[in-house]
């Protein structure tokens, strides 16, 4: 009880406080801007915390982490653009309820659902982190690339067009993670002597090339939309607990999906929220309004990033191992300030944990109120005319780029990419499926070929271990499935013959 007290004291402290605030803004001014990621965010905030107090140092790590995962969606909702990775996997159903006039539940759903799973991740943080961190720890690269692999299915199953050409964008963009050096064999592969393409193909020129420049290019290519309602901008929780209890099974599987996802090193919020929105797709009763502008795979994939997000420091607390990017940058802070991760930092320096634990639900809490206001001065988007939104949306494509490595090369990368995804999506194929193989290519097949390695080119193991062999089936499943039931249906549909005549 004691070091809950001393937690709370340490928070209470004015630099903590104004740090909590301030790096909460920041994160969401620089998650709401197209190519500007949380990582990013969170990098550019580490010469900040040389001059920080421990405490006041993690503090900004968490605030903006969390801030920039929610604000991405803003961008994702007004322009279908969206400002993270993790906000990739549902943009077009966000814009789509944008379109119908809907843009205030839509960021409600965000913000209100992002604030729920953030808490409940922290909760899980406080109460199953040794048994959360002790599940992780036995995951090997044979698990790793099954669950690569399940995160690949989820480009058929959250496509509105034909799968077939879902899984061939997905098939181009695993096609682009193979570019480079980044490969287990360290050897050039579809460099064409050219050297700024030996550090492959990073996500983010992908991502704000096929969703930001592509969307600038069809503007361009066809006449204004039809204005959306004039109307004054509605409350932007009214309605969200009637959400809550009519999609709360959704909400719950998102914030254990979320949880899981977030443990395990490496996966991250931007795996939690395509596998949500997939999983919602897939367990809804209504899938076909999926893409039309519907709440409940919003209210799933929203719950499920901020939800990892939080349970992704359970192994670098524990062990010192990054669950993702973000904790990554925060293992260095803490080793910095003299709070080195391990065991004994819940029992020696068990007050600090509590500190960390009310940061996280203090984040969360604030995000409501600050999230209204950056939702409500972004909205401002929705009523200027497009000639002078395209510009800027056109300049901050070229900052973004060139902020993700100081190189003039991102930025013509964003234009092949913009070029690319217009003309796939003039001919039906999903951007979004491309994106999700150049994110998870490059752990699909580090982790294939260091599994092949460890068991001397055999296959066995992938199958005989008993995490990889439920991770397997489940993916094996989720591959068959669709052929099953085509052959299902086509079985019914075919017509009977008549029985024979008796003479």
């Amino acid at each position: 009880m004691s070091d809950l007290i001393d937690g709370f004291i340490m928070v209470g402290q004015m630099d903590v406080l104004v740090a909590i605030l301030l790096s909460a803004i920041y994160g969401l001014v620089v998650g709401s801007l197209p190519g500007l990621s949380a990582t990013m965010a969170t990098a550019l905030l580490v010469p900040v915390t040389f001059y920080l107090s421990p405490i006041a140092a993690v503090a900004t790590i968490i605030s903006a982490s969390a801030m920039a995962i929610f604000s991405g969606d803003i961008p994702g909702c007004l322009l279908r653009i969206p400002g993270t990775p993790a906000s990739a996997a549902y943009t077009d159903e966000a814009y789509a309820m944008t379109r119908k006039g809907q843009a205030e539940m839509a960021l409600g759903i965000g913000l209100w659902f992002s604030a729920i799973g953030g808490i409940v991740g922290t909760l899980s943080l406080m109460v199953m982190a040794p048994a959360l961190a002790e599940v992780a720890l036995n995951f090997s690269s044979f698990e790793y690339f099954w669950l690569a692999v399940l995160g690949l299915m989820c480009a058929t199953l959250v496509a509105r067009s034909s799968p077939v050409k879902a899984i061939a964008s997905m098939l181009l963009g695993l096609l682009f993670s193979c570019i480079g050096m980044e490969n287990p064999a360290g050897a050039p592969r579809f460099t064409f002597g050219m050297t700024d393409l030996l550090g492959g193909i990073e996500p983010l020129p992908a991502l704000v090339g096929v969703f930001a420049l592509s969307e600038v290019m069809r503007a361009l290519a066809t006449a204004e939309p039809p204005p959306l309602p004039r109307r004054k901008f509605g409350s932007i929780l009214a309605g969200q607990w009637s959400l809550t209890r009519r999609f709360q099974w959704p909400m719950w599987r998102g914030n254990v999906v979320g949880i899981i996802i977030g443990v395990l090193p490496g996966a991250g919020a931007d795996m939690a929220a395509w596998v949500s929105y997939a999983l919602s797709k897939r367990f809804s009763k209504t899938p076909e309004k999926f893409g039309t502008g519907h709440p409940e795979g919003l209210v799933e994939a929203g719950a499920s990033n901020n939800a990892s997000l939080a349970s992704g420091w359970v192994p670098a607390l524990l062990f010192g191992i990054p669950g993702d990017t973000i904790t990554a940058i925060a293992i260095g802070v803490l080793y910095m300030k003299g709070l080195n991760p391990g065991p004994t930092l819940f029992t020696e320096r068990a007050s600090s944990m509590y500190a960390l634990y009310i940061i996280f639900i203090l984040a969360n809490i604030i995000m409501i109120p600050l999230g209204i206001l950056m939702i409500h001065l972004a909205t401002r988007v929705l009523r200027a005319p497009r000639a002078s939104i395209m510009p800027v949306i056109l300049m901050l494509c070229a900052m973004g780029a060139f902020a993700t490595g100081n190189n003039l090369f991102a930025i013509l990368l964003v234009g092949f990419f913009g070029v690319l995804g217009y003309i796939m999506e003039r001919n039906g194929y999903p951007v979004a499926a491309l994106v999700l193989g150049i994110v998870m290519g490059s752990m699909v097949e580090q982790s294939f070929v260091t599994s092949l390695i460890k068991s001397d080119n055999s296959l066995l193991p992938f199958f005989e271990r008993p995490i990889s062999a439920v991770l397997a089936t489940i993916t094996l499943a989720a591959l068959l499935w669709p052929v099953a039931a085509w052959l299902i249906r086509r079985r019914r549909r075919a017509p009977r013959r008549p029985a024979p005549q008796g003479g």
